[in-house]
């Protein structure tokens, strides 16, 4: 056999479904997790310092977003520019490196989200 005839072969397998309980996977779009995007005004945030594994390192947790991935991505970046920092969303939630809670809740309280500092 050809390598030309062995890599089609790979590509025929590689598409074929064996086994699919909910159906047609293309339109994976219905399966993904409804997220409301809620405005600001109406989402109840909680900012904590952590440095729980992270090797002793302190990062700002942000908590209690309901919100699609494209809103927090955008809000990230502002964050991370004010507090001249680098940062990640994971989940729901924004992680900014370092401690930054007062500077984070003052900026969210500005932006229109209700807010609290959790922890201590």
């Amino acid at each position: 056999m050809s390598s030309k005839g062995k890599n089609s072969d790979s590509q025929n397998n590689e598409n074929r479904v064996v086994y699919s309980e909910f159906g047609n996977q293309s339109n994976s779009a219905a399966f993904e997790r409804a997220i409301q995007d809620l405005p600001p005004n109406q989402q109840d945030l909680r900012v904590q310092a952590s440095s729980k594994g992270r090797k002793g390192k302190t990062v700002t947790v942000i908590t209690g977003f309901q919100a699609k991935p494209e809103t927090l991505a955008e809000l990230l970046k502002k964050l991370k520019t004010q507090c001249g920092a680098g940062g990640t969303v994971k989940e729901s939630s924004i992680e900014i490196q370092g401690e930054h809670k007062q500077k984070l809740l003052e900026i969210l309280k500005t932006l229109g989200y209700k807010v609290k500092i959790s922890g201590g």
